[in-house]
């Protein structure tokens, strides 16, 4: 990394106009700048802090002064602090300017995707990343970068996720960390909240996917309508050189109008249009997994994925024409697509007696739950359906009757449970989903604590059955009030519960 200086560092966020004003003393301005942190816990000797977040508080700041920050950035005089400080105008872009500087632009250095889309993000970051790899590992090559809502993998750490994208300077230093260790490509999944507040500001993609468009993260807090929503997801195209466009999604003549606008290349995928550049079509369903061709460039190839859900296909093409674009062989794309597994996404298990299916998967909004019910109907025709899930609190609250409306359409029962309630009463939020479910004559029950939830599916059932766990696939952290609680995923618990059901359940 570069070094700089206190000065350097007021003189580009000047440059940005971001700069309202100063309270430094001039002999501050030669001082070396050895971290940008708006972490206290962090902070060390020569740190310029700043100061953001809802949960901000002034002892956080005197902590990090403690620790050695000798100036901080910040919307707004931080009250009772004598610390030399920098205001600035917005603080989102500031902190995302100065993770720009601070790391000297390291994405530079990586051939990166940036993908965003309501639903699929994860599946096609996983699909890419599983070409990509396979194309790497041909090539005597590190293994390519990760950045989506389950798994961050930067070269060094690997983690569960916590953010779908994180914040800049945390992007900004797995930009740096990946290119460091000599990876050569980053793939990230890129939030309608990341493009909004500045989370990728400055970020530039050599390819960025729009996958499609529903309604989600309507709130107060997040999205005030669902044209602010759509609007923030298309500023994805404002900062990409190649775009990747479904022609299959709502509204795709706007995405591709603006896709056609900004970027310099335009790749189209779609399962319904042949006149797209990647065209996915033959699909047969066998058992557990999916075959399809997949013609690009005027020719046909076969392809398999090792799961169910033809929604799934569609975000395999999408993988495709961005690995196309990056020049992979098609052998490397049919090895990455069909060893790929995605975590928490259609996983599949089976009571010992043959009676119970249960799918646990991440669907958490409108779209997602919708394609998840298609997807049971396809390859589970006349099965009765019974679904547990329940939704977040503090954001999206459209998704509460759009799910309950949806689960209570296609469900013979509705099982409504918890879901990272956060600061919300839990109670509240179910009330809210049960109401929809209701309007659609569904029985149901709310049941708060989620491993009774599951367990009731499970015993409840009396006949053949398909049971859809929704909202958390493998994530194993409850949020509740501010806390990060460790917590079963899904996948556990069914497998802990399926396991007594067996035992009890010995001559089926």
């Amino acid at each position: 990394m570069k070094t700089h200086t206190l000065g350097s560092c007021i003189g580009f966020l000047k440059q940005k106009g971001l700069v309202r004003a100063l309270s430094c003393p001039a002999e501050l301005t030669g001082q070396e700048v050895r971290l940008v942190s708006c972490n206290s816990k962090q902070v060390q000797e020569g740190t310029l802090f700043i100061v953001k977040g809802a949960h901000f508080r002034p002892q956080y700041l005197s902590d990090a002064a403690e620790a050695g920050a000798f100036c901080y950035v910040a919307e707004a005089q931080v009250e009772g602090s004598r610390l030399p400080y920098i205001q600035v105008t917005d603080i989102r872009a500031a902190a995302a300017w100065l993770a720009q500087l601070y790391y000297d632009q390291p994405w530079k250095r990586l051939r990166l995707t940036g993908i965003t889309g309501t639903k699929g993000k994860s599946t096609t970051a996983f699909f890419i990343n599983g070409i990509l790899s396979a194309w790497e590992k041909k090539n005597g090559k590190p293994e390519p970068a990760l950045i989506s809502s389950f798994t961050t993998y930067n070269g060094v750490d690997r983690f569960e996720s916590v953010i779908t994208t994180p914040e800049p300077l945390d992007l900004e230093y797995h930009f740096y960390t990946a290119a460091e260790h000599g990876i050569s490509y980053a793939t990230m999944e890129v939030s309608s909240q990341a493009l909004k507040y500045d989370r990728v500001l400055g970020v530039q993609f050599d390819v960025s996917v729009f996958l499609n468009i529903g309604r989600d993260h309507i709130s107060p807090i997040e999205h005030p309508t669902w044209e602010d929503y759509f609007a923030s997801k298309l500023k994805i195209f404002d900062q990409c050189q190649a775009a990747v466009v479904n022609l299959d999604s709502d509204h795709a003549e706007e995405i591709l109008a603006r896709a056609r606008q900004k970027a310099s290349k335009v790749i189209t995928f779609s399962m319904k249009d042949e006149r797209a550049d990647v065209y996915g079509h033959a699909l047969v369903r066998n058992g557990g997994q999916l075959s399809f061709l997949a013609r690009r460039d005027g020719r046909d190839e076969a392809y398999e994925l090792e799961m169910l859900g033809s929604f799934n296909v569609s975000n395999a093409l999408a993988a495709i024409a961005v690995c196309s674009e990056y020049g992979v062989s098609y052998a490397c794309m049919r090895e990455g697509l069909k060893n790929t597994k995605v975590p928490g996404h259609m996983d599949f298990y089976h009571s010992a007696d043959g009676k119970l299916t249960v799918i646990v998967d991440y669907a958490h909004n409108q779209l997602s739950f919708q394609k998840l019910f298609e997807a049971v109907r396809e390859d589970f025709p006349g099965m009765r359906t019974v679904i547990v899930f329940g939704a977040p609190g503090g954001k999206a609250l459209d998704r509460r009757h759009d799910m309950g409306e949806i689960a209570g359409k296609y469900s013979d029962f509705v099982y409504i449970s918890e879901d990272d309630p956060q600061e919300e009463d839990l109670a509240q939020i179910n009330e809210q989903i049960a109401q929809a479910v209701r309007e659609q004559n569904c029985p149901y029950a709310i049941i708060p604590d989620r491993r009774e939830a599951i367990r009731r599916a499970v015993y409840d059932s009396k006949e053949p059955t398909v049971i859809l766990l929704a909202g958390r696939g493998e994530d194993p952290i409850m949020r509740r009030g501010t806390q990060f609680i460790p917590f079963p995923t899904d996948g556990e618990l069914i497998q802990e519960i399926l396991k007594d059901y067996d035992a009890q359940n010995p001559n089926s």
